[in-house]
């Protein structure tokens, strides 16, 4: 069955093609467009006529995709940023003009899920067919940084407990880095660390994180880190995917960044346009999770919540 996945995040809205049975996924077409749908939400909100014209402009572009590669089922899932906005009324109107579909601003839980079978299917099934567990054990913790929020799951093949947490590389940024400086100064840092602790003590009370053997990261804060943890001269995503982080690289690569100025973050060769400004906070978020709870290293994920919608038109 060829199906039409879209994620509309805080930071960017995401296409992927894929033809999927039970247990498998060939992808056809994947993309990613940085529209920053949630920027100011956090301040006022709601989210901003600019942001929304953005979105619709990357979606129109991918139901031109959809129809080319004949998919069958499309499912659009929004997450952080449209579940705080007051007019998230404005949002669901323009994605249902272009794909014909509501979009189903999901709950932090539901995100969870779909994040973890997207991130897990795959080394799952491995273990299965081989008889022996393959390259990461189970349990995973499966950690998604978002733009506007971070999902924790704990799980094997299924999920044992989960929460999504309202730590964003965006929304931690506009709320604490705006006009800090740049680079920013360790009192404005100390401040985002504080938010991201203070999340981190919700997890650690309602989520088996210790139960976990293996710490597996999605999104682009954590595929961005990996590149530059790599030292690759443009970004690829085949050798990103399923690349392994020693804790003492994810230190040292966010210690980097948040000594760089923004010039200095746009000149790396994997760094994406839209990231420049926003990647300092989502590696200290990665940084900060590691610390807490005592990873030596993370598996990185180029599958995560794109994969986990496929699945679910299976």
């Amino acid at each position: 069955m060829r199906v039409a996945a879209v994620d509309c995040g805080t930071n960017s809205v995401r296409l992927l093609i894929a033809d999927v049975g039970d247990n498998d996924l060939t992808e056809i077409e994947r993309r990613m467009e940085i529209v920053r749908l949630g920027e100011g939400v956090d301040q006022t909100g709601r989210l901003a006529p600019e942001a929304l014209e953005r979105t619709f402009a990357a979606m129109r572009t991918y139901r031109k995709l959809i129809d080319q590669h004949g998919a069958t089922a499309t499912r659009v899932v929004a997450t952080s940023a449209t579940r705080d906005a007051a007019n998230r009324q404005e949002f669901v109107d323009g994605v249902r003009e272009i794909f014909g579909v509501e979009p189903e601003v999901v709950t932090g839980a539901e995100e969870a899920e779909l994040s973890f079978v997207g991130a897990t299917r795959g080394l799952v099934r491995l273990s299965r067919e081989t008889g022996v567990p393959q390259g990461p054990l189970p349990p995973y913790l499966v950690v998604d940084i978002g733009g506007g929020s971070t999902e924790f799951v704990v799980g094997s093949e299924h999920v044992i407990g989960a929460l999504s947490v309202d730590i964003g590389c965006v929304r931690l940024t506009e709320r604490h880095l705006r006009d800090a400086g740049d680079p920013p100064p360790a009192q404005a840092l100390e401040a985002v660390v504080a938010d991201i602790e203070a999340a981190l003590d919700r997890v650690a009370e309602a989520v088996p994180v210790h139960e976990a053997h293996t710490l597996v990261g999605l999104a682009g804060s954590v595929t961005t880190v990996a590149g530059i943890a790599l030292d690759l001269p443009a970004y690829d995503s085949e050798r990103i995917h399923h690349s392994r982080m020693t804790a003492e690289q994810v230190h040292e690569v966010t210690r980097r960044l948040l000594a760089m100025t923004h010039s200095e973050r746009s000149q790396i060769p994997v760094m994406h346009p839209g990231r420049v400004d926003v990647i300092g906070v989502g590696a200290l978020i990665l940084d900060r999770i590691v610390r807490r709870f005592e990873f030596s290293q993370v598996v990185v994920s180029e599958h995560d919540i794109l994969d986990g919608i496929a699945y679910s038109m299976a």
